[in-house]
């Protein structure tokens, strides 16, 4: 599973002027800055406001939240999880996961927890941030809402309100415990793409008729007006959860988007899992490893 949105942030310093009108005269003196108002007039002078923090490009340590994605599920063995191999935390070095191309190998065993549930949706992802924020990481990686759009039928799909409602508790959530501690969000991957990649697949769509995805998979091979209606309306959903993750995220100071770079990565067959043709391979975890290390060691949020 796999288009760019973003923010910018600055720093920025107030500069507020005073006039000072004279009986008699008609010129007036502007003062500014941190300058002191002329005495006798009653003008007083704003403080600074304090300079948002530098975004951090080199992390001493991450947690990672989110879903099957984040946990590696079919990455290196048949319907398991697979943390090694998660793009996130992991090990495996045919991934060159983010925590270890931040923190070298040794440190990404020491300094770097997973606690992506497989199967979860927004709505679990608070619990997911009290865990993490025991451990005080200085960044959360944040990969969920597939499984939001990923539901039996169009209409168990996640209300966009309501997914905004769940993904700002969440933040909250971890703004409690650590307000000074860097998110990074991912985009929720385009899953249209990934059934007209997987459907050419014989025994991936086989496997699809176990239930994976209905809302987008089932029926692979139907394209007729209501067929194709059904998937355009889980694309809608898709890229309306990705606005609110930009949206909400863009609220706080030290979360960055990844500017829509998962929705958008134009991702083949050899990005998918061998087994189900729907979670990413091990060259798909390595894909969404160097997204994510290029989007938190850039000097500027990814546009």
């Amino acid at each position: 599973m796999w288009n760019r949105g973003h923010r910018s942030r600055g720093l920025a310093a107030a500069a507020v002027a005073a006039l000072v009108g004279v009986a008699g005269l008609t010129g007036c003196d502007a003062v500014g800055g941190d300058s002191p108002g002329p005495s006798g007039t009653g003008a007083r002078v704003k403080p600074s406001p304090k300079p948002t923090p530098a975004w951090d490009r080199s992390p001493g340590s991450l947690a990672a939240v989110g879903d099957s994605i984040t946990r590696g599920f079919d990455a290196c063995s048949v319907l398991s999880d697979c943390p090694e191999s998660s793009w996130a935390t992991g090990t495996d070095t045919e991934v060159n996961s983010l925590a270890v191309r931040l923190l070298g190998a040794s440190g990404a065993e020491r300094r770097s927890w997973n606690y992506a549930v497989t199967g979860s949706r927004m709505a679990d992802l608070s619990g997911q941030m009290v865990r993490a924020a025991a451990k005080r990481p200085e960044l959360v990686t944040v990969m969920a809402g597939a499984n939001d759009a990923c539901r039996s039928s169009v209409s168990a799909m996640t209300p966009v309100e309501r997914f905004r409602t769940q993904f700002q508790d969440a933040l909250s959530t971890l703004r409690r415990t650590l307000p000074k501690t860097q998110v990074y969000v991912s985009s929720v991957p385009d899953l249209k793409r990934l059934w007209s990649q997987g459907r050419e697949n014989q025994l991936g769509k086989q496997i699809w008729k176990l239930g994976i995805c209905p809302s987008m998979l089932a029926d692979a091979d139907a394209v007729d007006p209501a067929a194709v209606a059904r998937r355009d309306r889980v694309q809608d959903r898709v890229e309306s959860y990705n606005t609110v993750l930009e949206e909400v995220c863009d609220r706080d100071r030290l979360c960055r988007f990844d500017g829509g770079a998962v929705f958008e990565y134009r991702f083949g067959t050899a990005q998918l899992s061998p087994w189900d043709w729907f979670h990413p391979s091990r060259n798909g975890q390595a894909r969404l490893a160097e997204m994510a290390y290029a989007g938190i060691t850039s000097r500027t949020p990814l546009e």
